[in-house]
């Protein structure tokens, strides 16, 4: 009779597991839309970047439907968490603090981060230099971070979008900006608007890990399928196709 009762119990958690599981042929993405390279929004409203495609192409990879959620980058985790979308494709660096709060995939791509001042600046990148300077970043980023640890004396200006932090350099608002160094390239400095700014000081590698998907700590089958995925479109070449749109350069790093 005990043992009967262990097998019955051992199916009917069985079934509940079968009931509970997912099968994540329908994938809902947040993404930014306000980062590009990575992801914009065209004057038709629509979504394109580096990230997009890279989401498009792992989710025909997986078989799988994909719906885009646009998210303001200071709520995209909360978002995800309280089950907004399933995975987040935005850029997002792997850090110990994140993983605190989400799990990660395996990075997708890994690019270091630069200052940008106008041509000609005399600004000396260290603490000393930056004392008293305002220096522009986008909030809640690994930027963010690292320009408050490393430049106390300095005056960190945050922004909700890398595009308003550009504006406020144009306009002399603040002294530099540091951001990731192919979104600044490519976001501003091959712009007409950026003809009189340039990277200035030598590139800063901030994350180890590089950017990954960020998706909910419980959801780890969904990460093995990104993980997958992500290895797949690497040996198949379609990682390569969508990243030759967008760069002269191995994006995906070490």
């Amino acid at each position: 009779m005990k043992k009967l009762l262990t097998v019955t119990a051992l199916v009917a958690g069985l079934s509940m597991a079968q009931v509970q599981a997912k099968d994540w042929n329908n994938i809902r993405i947040g993404v930014e839309g306000a980062y590009p390279p990575f992801s914009s929004v065209t004057p038709e409203g629509e979504l394109v970047g580096f990230d997009i495609d890279i989401a498009k192409t792992l989710c025909e990879q997986m078989q799988a439907k994909c719906e885009f959620v646009k998210q303001d980058w200071d709520g995209i985790i909360p978002a995800l968490l309280a089950r907004k979308y399933d995975a987040i494709i935005a850029s997002m660096s792997i850090t110990e603090e994140r993983k605190k709060k989400v799990a990660f995939s395996d990075k997708y791509y890994n690019s270091p981060a630069e200052f940008i001042a106008p041509k000609g600046s005399s600004l000396v990148i260290s603490a000393d230099g930056l004392k008293g300077k305002k220096i522009g970043v986008q909030r809640e980023t690994i930027h963010d971070k690292y320009a408050t640890e490393h430049y106390p004396d300095a005056e960190i200006v945050r922004y909700g979008t890398q595009d308003e932090a550009y504006l406020d350099l144009q306009a002399g608002r603040v002294d530099a900006l540091l951001l990731d160094a192919v979104a600044g390239e490519d976001g501003f400095l091959k712009k007409p608007e950026g003809a009189n700014y340039a990277f200035i000081g030598e590139p800063i590698q901030l994350s180890e890990e590089g950017a990954g998907i960020a998706i909910r700590k419980q959801d780890t089958d969904l990460v093995e399928k990104f993980n997958k995925a992500i290895a797949d479109i690497r040996a198949n070449g379609k990682y390569d196709e969508v990243a030759k749109k967008y760069f002269s350069f191995d994006i995906y790093g070490k």
